[in-house]
């Protein structure tokens, strides 16, 4: 039986043994396979992350794959981004990585890209089908052997370079960071405090989730109470970057993104900068400032790179830490790279960094906010509120992604989790009074929808 429940709108993600089976996996190769030979496609780089259960199902993966008369070229343990750079180095144009990303050490997954397109929505819902109709395509492929390790870091080494050596604390999380942060940072010329980057499954000392401040804790107290000048930290599978300054506060990722894009645009002006709608509303007049155009979209790593793609955009990035550079690197959401750039660009500053990092234009916001929901209900609860919630005094309203209200002075917004059953909201003001208004507007619509006794917020 194919629990359909693992096909979601970014990638396939399910817990292991019970909704990603052995067979379901043999099944998703198949499907792969199939779809890449229909593209013209030879060769399938496949790679994985730390979690215990990622060799077992990259086994049975290329299992799958081969059997369908494609190549499996086995890249081993690797980040998302060194996967997906080595569809760019070996010119196969066609990778799956095997990840749970930031889900609890039960969940796997997989995060696939055939002939340069990476696979969300629709597609994923037709691989689901050819897998419910056995529509496979019958061969015998080869398998081989790949490291791009050495690759991969030299071609960081060679487009990043820091103006001067630097004192910075990684968090690999004890996720797939750790094959590369330790060794490319130094090469890069920087003094590294590791925490936790030794792989290890289990994530014994936090969850690998950098976009929830609980799991910063260690790495901010190592930056207030050494001479770290700055934090870095890692997810899971290494696509997400998370950012503490010398006080210990938390650069949230759309801050990140409002200084890549002043540099970015320097070399680059009037190109296109995306962010999704988590992010702050500084971002579009700081854009438009440096000469950018601004373009808000759809939250979700697959969504944002077709969106990229489409609009030939230089630059994007996700309130959750996906920063997808297409100026000097591929337009993949990478967080080791980013964290180089960012180093980059803060040791070419004459200001001190923790001042470079405050005069970032900043409000009063909160980080996000999850309400679970029954599994579904997220998507009917958003539609309801589109059709039938008011809110008075708001200035604009946009609904390319669940409800995002802009106020004169602050955006209120709510949208359904395409990967878990919740509802995501982010509050944003330039006062707290003003964000607690918001707020309040937000409780009063979300009380008459949802019978929960404590929202929280």
């Amino acid at each position: 039986m194919l629990d359909q429940s693992i096909f979601k709108a970014y990638d396939i993600r399910g817990i292991v043994d019970q909704s990603l089976t052995d067979e379901t996996v043999v099944w998703i190769g198949q499907a792969l396979g199939s779809l890449a030979k229909d593209e013209n496609q030879k060769d399938i780089c496949v790679g994985y992350d730390g979690r215990l259960s990622s060799p077992h199902i990259c086994k049975l993966l290329i299992e799958g794959i081969t059997s369908t008369g494609v190549n499996a070229l086995d890249m081993g343990l690797v980040t998302t981004p060194m996967l997906y750079f080595s569809t760019y180095f070996l010119n196969t144009k066609t990778g799956v990585m095997i990840t749970g990303s930031h889900n609890p050490p039960n969940y796997n997954g997989f995060k696939m890209m055939v002939n340069e397109n990476t696979l969300s929505a629709e597609d994923i819902q037709q691989l689901k089908q050819r897998i419910l109709n056995k529509n496979f395509a019958v061969g015998q492929g080869t398998y081989s052997k790949k490291n791009i390790l050495a690759d991969y870091k030299h071609k960081i080494l060679s487009t990043v370079k820091l103006r001067r050596k630097m004192k910075v604390a990684i968090d690999c999380g004890n996720g797939a960071a750790g094959v590369i942060a330790k060794n490319l940072f130094q090469e890069l010329g920087v003094d590294t405090h590791m925490l936790y980057d030794t792989v290890d499954g289990n994530f014994p000392n936090h969850h690998p989730d950098p976009s929830k401040p609980d799991n910063l804790a260690e790495l901010i107290e190592v930056v207030k109470h050494t001479d770290c000048e700055l934090g870095l930290a890692f997810d899971g599978d290494a696509d997400r970057l998370g950012v503490i300054n010398k006080d210990g506060e938390i650069i949230f990722p759309d801050r990140q993104l409002m200084l890549f894009a002043k540099h970015v645009l320097k070399n680059n002006p009037q190109r296109k900068i995306i962010y999704d709608v988590k992010s702050t509303r500084h971002l579009n007049p700081w854009i438009k400032t440096y000469g950018g155009d601004p373009l808000i979209w759809k939250t979700g790593h697959s969504l944002i790179k077709k969106k990229m793609k489409q609009e030939n955009a230089i630059l994007a990035g996700e309130m959750s830490g996906h920063t997808f550079f297409n100026d000097r690197w591929y337009g993949f959401d990478d967080g080791v790279y980013a964290g180089a750039r960012l180093l980059e660009i803060l040791s070419h500053e004459e200001l001190p960094i923790q001042e470079v990092l405050n005069n970032i234009p900043k409000s009063f916001s909160t980080p996000e906010i999850n309400i679970s929901v029954a599994e579904g209900e997220q998507h009917q609860i958003i539609t309801t509120l589109q059709n039938t919630a008011v809110f008075p005094d708001s200035v604009e309203i946009t609904t390319i992604d669940g409800l995002r209200v802009e106020y004169a002075n602050g955006f209120g917004l709510i949208r359904a989790s395409n990967t878990t059953p919740v509802l995501v909201l982010r509050f944003e003001a330039e006062t707290l009074m003003a964000l607690e208004k918001i707020q309040d507007d937000f409780r009063n619509i979300l009380e008459k929808n949802i019978n929960l006794k404590n929202l929280p917020f």
